[in-house]
């Protein structure tokens, strides 16, 4: 037996908790890998992408946005939700053209990013927007939120001292700067 199948728990049974607008929560009943059976709470959600735009001055484009679960405005990178069966490269562009008005003459995959592996199945798909070229902002309706420009040592540096608290901010400037640092961008 390899170690996938010595880790992996099977789905029994299961119900539906709460099925809203973003979210649907989800009760399974499972089978532990040494056959017992335990209980996994999941939210299910489409997804998300998020887009470092990084200027030809070295600048990342920031959106700062109330966050209602935290009660307060955070520092991010352009992102957005998928929607139901969307190319997570196409609402990149969306959103980022949305948030900011930039276009970008090169996009770059960074990956993907598991917000919350423990609850949630969303997957965030990552991106590196360069040769931009500004355009006009059109939010979506009942979307507020300003933009600035950060040079990109000082957003790592912020992301150092806790100054950027949001995850997928992090992880993609991150591997943005570890890629400027390789020549690879």
């Amino acid at each position: 037996m390899d170690m996938k199948e010595m880790l992996f728990e099977k789905r029994i049974d299961g119900e539906v908790k709460y099925s809203g607008k973003i979210v649907t929560v989800v009760k399974d009943k499972i089978e532990l890998p040494d056959g017992n059976t335990s209980y996994r709470e999941v939210v299910r959600k489409n997804g998300g992408v998020c887009v470092v735009a990084l200027t030809d001055n070295n600048e990342v484009v920031f959106v700062n946005q109330f966050r209602y679960p935290y009660g307060k405005v955070l520092k991010e990178i352009p992102a957005g939700k998928l929607e139901k069966n969307e190319d997570p490269l196409e609402c990149g562009i969306r959103e980022l053209s949305e948030e900011t008005g930039y276009t970008a003459g090169k996009i770059i995959p960074l990956g993907e990013f598991y917000p919350s592996c423990g609850i949630m199945d969303e997957v965030l798909y990552m991106y590196l927007a360069t040769d931009l070229k500004l355009g006009k902002v059109h939010l979506d309706e009942g979307e507020f939120l300003t933009s600035e420009k950060i040079p990109l040592d000082d957003a790592v540096q912020m992301i150092l001292n806790g100054e950027l608290a949001d995850g997928k901010t992090q992880i993609a400037i991150l591997k943005t700067w570890a890629l400027k640092q390789k020549g690879a961008i």
